[in-house]
């Protein structure tokens, strides 16, 4: 009787899916399922230094050469920010599954991985609530102008009675039409949370069937008519890119709130700064960038009444530990044969 040496399994984390979580997730995914295998980690310096277009692959860490070396023999890799390029594929003969521990596997050449014969698969869902949460965190803060206030008090010592004035007070989310452009896993959350502070929910999303929590709009423009708060969920595709410009921003009542912590190409960066400057928007929040990080130069940066964190929406705890626990199942569904439930 031939015995299967241990499967060779790379572990190639970073510093937010760390390691320690995947190899524990494995451990007890694999335990029930005969030899121990053999892991081997990498790691990868993300998210100290930023991801990036490698090759022909997107949000990716610049480390073909270290995963090329760490990819001998192996079989399955389970990454987050590993650069699945063309040339790290035809570098590992070995390789049959890339488990990617996020919502898509952009960072791997998918045409690629099909041609060598490597499956693979990802973490859809792993950070939607966390998205969510932030998502409606920064609404409140950009609505109620929550870190001006602390800054008026704890960075410059001020107690600033201006902003109990009427025009500098905000608005509160009960009663208070709120739109949504994009209904998925992060936005259906959101809609829920915001209906239960009492906001006037109305969603655009023409992929979706069904019920929806709030109201569906029937076009982009009449939605954009009524929202005094705009939130974006929607999934950045070529027919997305700049989904909200100068003329769709023009559309919204003056003085309105937007929020953004989908994806940076869903937004015009120039005309968000014109509206903000112009008083067309009243302010807004921004997780994520056209160019990320913005450049020093970047007019966000000056620009009054913004918002601004680094692509953290979707930081948690708990994400980092799901990713590593999806990404666990899936091998263990490949050891056992079985279809993989989030192949490519």
């Amino acid at each position: 009787m031939t015995v299967r040496p241990a499967m060779r399994i790379l572990v190639a984390g970073d510093h937010f899916v760390r390691n320690s979580l995947i190899t524990e997730a494995l451990r007890h995914a694999l335990d029930p399922l005969g030899p121990e295998p053999h892991l081997t980690e990498l790691t990868l310096p993300w998210p100290l230094e930023p991801f990036g277009k490698v090759a022909e692959v997107d949000e990716a860490s610049d480390a073909e050469d270290a995963l090329i070396r760490a990819l001998d023999g192996v079989e399955v890799c389970v990454t987050q920010m590993g650069p699945f390029t063309e040339r790290v594929l035809a570098a590992a003969p070995d390789l049959r599954l890339v488990v990617v521990c996020r919502g898509g596997p952009v960072n791997v050449n998918a045409a690629a991985a099909r041609a060598q014969g490597v499956r693979v698969c990802f973490a859809p869902g792993r950070n939607a609530a966390a998205t969510a949460e932030f998502t409606v965190g920064l609404m409140l803060c950009a609505l109620r102008r929550i870190p001006e206030a602390h800054d008026s008090l704890a960075a410059d010592g001020r107690w600033d009675a201006s902003h109990y004035t009427y025009e500098n007070c905000g608005l509160e989310l009960e009663d208070t039409p709120v739109g949504l452009i994009g209904y998925g896993a992060v936005g259906s959350r959101v809609a829920r949370v915001l209906s239960a502070f009492g906001a006037k929910v109305e969603v655009y999303d023409p992929y979706v069937r069904g019920n929806v929590h709030g109201m569906r709009a029937t076009s982009l423009e009449a939605l954009l008519g009524r929202a005094r708060v705009l939130t974006l969920h929607a999934r950045l595709t070529p027919e997305t890119r700049h989904l909200i410009g100068a003329r769709e921003l023009a559309l919204l009542p003056r003085g309105a709130v937007l929020v953004n912590a989908a994806r940076g190409g869903l937004l015009d960066t120039d005309a968000l700064c014109d509206a903000l400057d112009s008083g067309q928007l009243r302010s807004a929040a921004l997780d994520t960038y056209e160019q990320e990080p913005p450049p020093p130069t970047s007019r966000l940066l000056r620009t009054p009444h913004l918002l601004m964190t680094p692509h953290v929406a979707g930081a948690s705890r708990s994400v980092a530990q799901k990713a590593a626990r999806i990404a666990a199942a899936e091998v263990a569904r490949y050891v056992r044969g079985e279809p993989l439930a989030h192949a490519l």
